[in-house]
Parts: structure tokens; C-alpha cells; sequence
């Protein structure tokens, strides 16, 4: 059976995630933008979950594309994090990186799939 790595790196991320909601939480007292990025940070891991059951190609895609969605709402999230001092440059760094090879992932997922 072959590994699947965006699977697994959107489940790492999730982790990580819910590690930095924490430290966001109980360290730093802020609740509304961490909350925002909990639920967009874990909602792509999900959708990919949900997409290994899709019922056809188009809702492979459509799954997919909504996991893109929201690491795109959770890169803003880790964005306005950072610039509002929240998060420093090496949080923000590592969390940025590991996101951006996800959303490379799911781009070239969604583009191969809709080719085929």
C-alpha cells in the first residue's frame, strides 16, 4: 500500500496546530484568532481525510479543494498572528513552511486530477 504523504503531513500539521492553540490560549490570552486558526489549521487534515472516500472524481476534487481553501484561510490566520506579535518569527516560520508544502501538495493533487 503506497504512504500517502499529504495525509500524513496534514495530520503532523493539525498537531502542530493544536500544540500552537495552546500556547496561544494559555500563554498569550488570546482566544478569537487562535479559535480561527484551530478550526481552519485541523479542517484541511479533515478534508483530506474525507476525500479518500469520495464518492466520485469531481467530489475528490471538491474535497480537496476546500482542504486548499482552508490552509489558505489558515495561512492568513498565521499572517495577522505574526504581525500582531503574537507569534514570533520562528513560530511563524516553521508553521509557515510546513503549511506551504501542503498547499503545494494539494495544488498538484487537484491539477493532476483534473487532467486525468
Amino acid at each position: 500500500m503506497r504512504k500517502n504523504i499529504v495525509k500524513d503531513k496534514s495530520f503532523g500539521f493539525a498537531l502542530r496546530i493544536i500544540q500552537l492553540y495552546k500556547f496561544l490560549v494559555d500563554e498569550k490570552k488570546e482566544y478569537i484568532m487562535s479559535k480561527q486558526l484551530l478550526r481552519s489549521g485541523t479542517a484541511i487534515g479533515a478534508m483530506v481525510r474525507e476525500s479518500e472516500h469520495a464518492e466520485s472524481k469531481a467530489d475528490f476534487i471538491h474535497k480537496l479543494s476546500i482542504g486548499l481553501k482552508e490552509a489558505n484561510e489558515t495561512e492568513y490566520w498565521l499572517e495577522l498572528l505574526y504581525e500582531s506579535a503574537y507569534i514570533d518569527g520562528e513560530q511563524f516560520t516553521s508553521n509557515s513552511n510546513a503549511l506551504k508544502e501542503i498547499l503545494r501538495l494539494l495544488v498538484s493533487i487537484i491539477k493532476s486530477s483534473k487532467q486525468q
